[in-house]
């Protein structure tokens, strides 16, 4: 099994997936306390935009064996209460578990995901379970989302 490592999160680093900024700690242009327009999120069609909670749960070991893509639309995660690792690869047609790379997302981090992304659920790394926003068009889940069980050759485990 491939080890993997968890990086912080860069500008530099993370931009081929998408970008992100801090709900909690947030920096940049402002009028008084409010900060516009921190993260753009490009979605479908006229499908309105819904929010979903998505828990969590910390494992033995942070081992990756699934991915999935959304080829219409970008993907938010709001980070609520935990730190967690997020694993992603870029687009493309068909899976690449061997250009993966795993971040360390701080709890409080919007993060929007590019169209295409290979990705899964976040993983929590210091409580049992972390809560996550996933804002996404309504059902699109449902509509485009492909899921991809890798070849246990493909699996990793990401190491912090």
């Amino acid at each position: 099994m491939r080890i993997i490592k968890a990086n912080p999160l860069t500008k530099e680093s993370f931009a081929p997936y998408g970008e992100y900024a801090s709900i909690q700690k947030p920096t940049g242009n402002h009028i008084g306390s409010f900060y516009p327009d921190q993260v753009h999120l490009s979605v479908s069609g006229d499908l309105p935009v819904a929010f979903s909670p998505l828990v969590c749960e910390k494992s033995d070991k942070m081992i990756i064996t699934t991915a999935e893509f959304h080829n219409t639309t970008a993907e938010g995660l709001l980070v609520l209460d935990d730190d967690v690792v997020l694993h992603v690869a870029p687009p493309s047609k068909d899976p690449v578990p061997e250009l993966t790379e795993a971040f360390i997302v701080p709890q409080g981090t919007m993060i929007k995901l590019n169209i295409g992304v290979w990705h899964f659920a976040a993983m929590p790394i210091n409580k049992d379970k972390a809560h996550v926003l996933i804002v996404l068009p309504e059902r699109i889940y449902v509509n485009d989302c492909t899921i991809v069980e890798y070849d246990e050759k493909d699996h990793m485990e990401v190491q912090i």
